[in-house]
């Protein structure tokens, strides 16, 4: 009996000291809790300095707590922003590489076209003399040309060097038959002849294939960082659904309101969340790396075959060999456009009866490399071999820094939660999501399909972002923009002047607010012979959508021409 007694006391006192301890561990201090909420620079007005009953939780575990409901909204706040920042700051190094490559780019180009335009009309002037400076616009107006395409300008190149050509041949065919007087529809006559008769020789052939080539290259190459840069910094801005807030919340600040606000999340823990979260971007690393893997093509035909200083520097020397090409055969030229246009009218009497001699006056002569003077004008031949060594280095760069950016969208996750970094390195001293210990649920794999099965985020997975599919689409066509012009072929922008709307310096300054639109219209390098077929399959590649209306208009006229041309026959 006695010691039935005993043990009913030792029983008691064991509940009484359950129960103080119970009670001393509801009664724990929040003091830490406090101290990083308010680091965060949150008020500490409504903060309990002890736990206190945590039911009114929606987010994170219910059960004794150091977070009122206010604090649990601001804290779900904070998730949301730390969350778009993070983004930011690890895409930041991507980002301005696209921002200031596709900046010195742009600059080097437009100073080498400046300077290769200031060597020749320096060169010109001081061998042709008053000849030349009375038809400079003639070569002036086809610098323009070259640099209102490079900027974006619906230029077709191919049209443009042609009507160069025909534009020297009505300036040329006149200076050599100044006896006689030209109209302007005999002028139009002689140009017609420029195909057939190839005053210049094989020059103007060599030349447009190289300026077509080097120059789609360039556009395409100065085009592609701006695309990329803009894309880049769209999906950057990321856009946050609830579910995703709801998870990154229960992952970062809900070891606040369990007391513990210096616990950082496990490892698989965090890739789990921000997969979820950036389901979608990663949905964009596919074409992504298509993308870089075309620029880099386009890269090494800039440093190869396509190289653009084997085409700026010598063009003076060029269109000075067509030009003597000319003079050796402007009896022969003039015979077969008179014959061709007819007989012109002589001058009157006391009107100008100089001969060739007379108007060249000897000063119309080829010169070479080293007749280049050392004074101003081998200066300027100096800058434009220093830019263009300048920019080679940039390419180079340029290329690195791509190497590196692929896979980004993919990685990303990995990025941010980086051991040591945003999560714990010890497995088993880390937030699981609802205390302190390992974390066992399986890693998903990136990608918005692969989070059916995702333990921390509700995805929905059958609504994809429209902004990143966007982002897919603008990145396949540019894509297939740099496919063809590795190959020489051209698919250019619509030109923002044809709009309406005037820009200045590249045509790649597209803010936020606009939409690069995409004309399907070729310039094709006159040296490629690539079949028209693969140029059309490449564009519907990119999009269906931005062929089938053309299709179906050109297949209607078609029709509607076949019923009149029947309808006029058996009339």
């Amino acid at each position: 009996m006695c010691a039935m007694w005993r043990l009913q006391v030792a029983f008691c006192t064991l509940s009484v000291l359950s129960v103080s301890s119970g009670g001393e561990s509801k009664a724990r201090s929040c003091s830490d809790v406090r101290q990083a909420y308010n680091a965060k620079g949150f008020s500490l007005v409504n903060a309990p300095h002890q736990e206190i009953s945590g039911e009114h939780l929606r987010v994170c575990p219910q059960g004794y707590t150091c977070c009122t409901s206010e604090m649990e909204d601001k804290l779900h706040q904070q998730s949301k922003l730390e969350f778009e920042n993070i983004v930011e700051e690890s895409s930041h190094n991507m980002r301005t590489t696209f921002v200031s490559r596709h900046k010195k780019f742009d600059e080097f180009f437009l100073e080498l076209l400046d300077n290769s335009e200031k060597s020749l009309n320096t060169m010109f002037t001081r061998t042709y003399g008053k000849l030349y400076m009375r038809n400079s616009e003639v070569f002036q107006d086809l610098f323009t040309e070259l640099k209102r395409y490079y900027t974006g300008g619906n230029v077709n190149l191919e049209e443009m060097l042609n009507d160069f050509w025909s534009r020297l041949l009505e300036r040329m065919f006149q200076l050599l038959n100044s006896q006689y007087h030209f109209t302007e529809d005999y002028l139009e006559c002689v140009s017609k002849y420029t195909d057939q008769l190839k005053p210049f020789g094989d020059v103007p052939r060599k030349l447009k294939a190289q300026v077509t080539r080097a120059f789609i290259a360039a556009r395409t190459f100065v085009q592609g960082l701006m695309v990329g840069r803009e894309v880049a910094n769209r999906v950057a801005k990321v856009n946050v659904n609830p579910a995703c807030i709801k998870a990154l919340t229960k992952m970062l600040y809900c070891p606040y309101c369990r007391g513990l606000p210096g616990l950082k999340p496990c490892h698989n823990y965090c890739h789990n969340v921000i997969r979820g979260c950036l389901a979608n971007q990663a949905d964009l690393d596919t074409e992504w790396n298509l993308f870089i893997d075309s620029m880099l093509l386009v890269a090494d035909r800039l440093e190869g075959p396509f190289n653009i200083e084997a085409v700026i520097q010598p063009i003076d020397i060029k269109i000075s060999e067509a030009i003597m090409t000319m003079q050796d055969n402007s009896m022969q030229v003039s015979a077969k456009v008179f014959q061709g246009c007819g007989q012109p009218t002589p001058l009157g009497k006391g009107r100008s009866t100089r001969g060739i001699s007379d108007v060249f006056s000897g000063r119309f002569r080829p010169y070479t490399p080293e007749e280049r003077p050392t004074t101003a004008v081998g200066t300027s031949l100096e800058r434009l071999r220093v830019v263009w060594r300048t920019m080679q280095h940039s390419v180079i760069d340029i290329k690195v820094k791509l190497k590196e950016s692929r896979r980004f969208w993919s990685k990303l996750p990995d990025d941010i939660c980086a051991r040591g970094k945003l999560t714990e390195s010890d497995e088993e001293q880390c937030w699981n999501s609802h205390g302190k210990g390992r974390y066992f649920p399986e890693v998903v794999k990136e990608g918005l399909t692969n989070q059916l099965n995702n333990p921390e985020v509700d995805v929905d997975i059958t609504r994809p972002d429209t902004l990143i599919r966007q982002q897919i689409m603008a990145l396949r066509v540019m894509t297939n923009k740099l496919k063809n012009a590795y190959n020489g072929n051209d698919i250019y922008f619509q030109d923002a002047s044809d709009e309406g709307s005037s820009s200045s310096g590249s045509g790649s300054e597209c803010t936020d607010g606009c939409t690069t639109e995409f004309i399907f219209l070729t310039t094709k390098a006159p040296e490629i012979r690539a079949d028209k077929s693969d140029v059309h399959a490449a564009a519907a590649a990119a999009g269906k959508s931005f062929c089938r209306g053309p299709s179906t208009l050109l297949v209607l006229s078609s029709l509607v021409f076949l019923l009149w041309a029947m309808q006029t026959h058996w009339r």
